[in-house]
């Protein structure tokens, strides 16, 4: 008796364990069964809630590389409780939102009774799967930086991730929950070889039509030539007045380099500018794309910026949008009590689009995190964007940062359609095209500069039209097929004089 009490428990565990390695390793061949676990448990609030704890705490477990934090003022006692404290913070977070859909569910069931591993309740789990995945692309656009379900299809199952150029990733979440409800069932329901012959064959059939997806895609005539340089120089590092020194002669050494590669510019990482001059540009040279600071009405602020050979100040082409909590987001504080988790203070947001046209070809651009946005990429390309650049600053966190940041990159690339270049200061320094397949111009870690060659593009994905259109519409549908047996028994109710009897508990819908 007490083994089988503590089975759900067990269950909701391996589930979170599963959910957690999935992201950028095993992909869905985690995450199907992962999400089957939770279908178990969907009803009972703390389990779910525990589901989600583990799954973000492993799948997030690089935030604890931030210890040491001594190098930016915390004193080395702190280091670490910090350090562990953001790490919890995000696990409880995510332990919340599964707490509040479980309730939702155990609701949806409470109001229409029925055994969620039964056909009839495929209503149920489809409202619950689009609001899941209307969530994650919520969640995206948001503070912190979120690995869902949809964001774990690539790299180990690109064909399913193929589908994101129709339905985004909040559509590919939306899909992985039905089929891990599916398989849920197979194991669970009476029937099994029916259970089992509809999901395997949606499988098949959602992979086929996603690599048909990434197979139609053509080459482009047009492109562009651009050099990256991977600077290697470590956050911790990176204000080092001797680094700062030397910084001017490396810029000036990598332009040299990329103006030999033919390239028509240099694209730098994020926050390698310096905000008050001292780059001498070499003369007749090629201009240089990239991260660096600037100052706006007392306000300091990340930003993609062009800086031109022929001197002059630098052009704005867009604002960090998504800046990082306490590193760069900070409480307002008086006498400056709290200078933020980043040695360089608090940062000042600039507009949410994406979009850039000050640097020809128009493009999109995501700085640091905000490449788990899809949505404002898939605006930018719909604004005319022919091209996706990310950049960014990943040290000192692990290569398991760099592989998921690289993943996330990839089902951008398949959303818009677009070739994307991923430049990084320790990496990953890569070209991502458009369906999905990656170029790695640099090793990780290792300094250097090296040419990629940019399909541009001008046609628009289905998704980039529609965003989250089809998904909204896929939980009206959703709704209406669950709510149909009160619309039916309230219209034979007022049929019949007096109405007799009570709704009908577990009928199929």
């Amino acid at each position: 008796m007490g083994d089988r009490r503590s089975q759900p428990l067990l269950r909701a565990a391996i589930g979170g364990l599963l959910a957690g390695f999935a992201p950028a390793a095993a992909g869905p061949w985690l995450m199907l069964p992962a999400l089957a676990l939770l279908w178990s448990v969907v009803d009972r609030q703390r389990l779910a809630a525990g589901w989600g704890l583990i799954a973000v705490l492993i799948s997030h477990r690089w935030l604890l590389a931030l210890h040491p934090l001594t190098w930016m003022g915390v004193p080395a006692p702190l280091s670490l409780p910090i350090a562990i404290a953001i790490w919890l913070f995000c696990g409880v977070c995510a332990a919340l939102l599964l707490c509040c859909w479980s309730f939702l569910a155990k609701r949806l069931l409470r109001w229409r009774p029925i055994r969620l591993n039964h056909g009839g309740a495929f209503w149920c789990v489809s409202v619950l799967a689009c609001l899941w995945g209307l969530v994650e692309v919520w969640l995206s656009a948001g503070p912190l930086f979120w690995i869902g379900v949809g964001g774990s299809a690539m790299p180990a199952d690109p064909a399913l991730a193929g589908l994101a150029g129709w339905i985004g990733a909040g559509g590919l979440a939306a899909v992985q929950l039905i089929l891990g409800w599916g398989l849920w069932a197979a194991v669970t329901g009476r029937r099994f070889l029916p259970w089992a012959g509809v999901t395997v064959t949606s499988l098949v059939l959602l992979h086929g039509l996603g690599a048909a997806s990434l197979l139609s895609m053509r080459e482009s005539s047009d492109s562009l030539a651009l050099a990256a340089w991977q600077s290697a120089i470590p956050t911790r590092e990176k204000f080092n007045p001797e680094r700062q020194r030397r910084l001017p002669a490396l810029i000036r050494d990598a332009l040299l380099q990329a103006e030999a590669m033919d390239a028509e510019a240099l694209v730098v990482p994020e926050g390698t500018l310096p905000s008050q001059g001292g780059l001498d540009m070499p003369a007749h040279g090629i201009p240089l794309l990239g991260g660096g600071f600037r100052w706006v009405r007392g306000e300091q602020r990340s930003s993609l910026l062009l800086r031109a050979s022929t001197g002059g100040g630098d052009a704005v082409l867009l604002d960090k949008h998504r800046l990082v909590p306490l590193g760069e987001a900070l409480p307002t504080l008086p006498l400056g009590m709290f200078s933020g988790l980043s040695a360089v203070g608090g940062l000042h947001p600039g507009l949410p689009s994406r979009f850039f046209d000050g640097f020809d070809p128009p493009g999109g651009a995501a700085i640091c995190y905000e490449i788990s946005d899809g949505s404002a990429l898939a605006a930018a390309t719909a604004s005319g964007a022919r091209w996706l650049l990310a950049i960014a600053n990943l040290d000192p966190y692990p290569i398991l940062l760099q592989d998921q940041f690289l993943a996330l990159a990839q089902l951008r690339a398949i959303e818009t359609g677009r070739d994307l270049l991923s430049v990084a200061n320790t990496g990953p320094t890569a070209m991502i095209r458009g369906d999905s397949r990656v170029e790695l111009l640099l090793a990780p870690e290792l300094g250097g500069v090296a040419r990629a060659e940019v399909q541009l593009r001008s046609e628009q994905t289905f998704y980039v039209r529609w965003r989250e259109g089809p998904l909204l519409a896929a939980l009206l549908i959703a709704l209406i097929g669950w709510s149909r047996p009160f619309l039916s028994y309230g219209t034979n109710s007022s049929a019949a004089e007096g109405g007799a009897g009570k709704y009908p508990t577990g009928g199929d819908g």
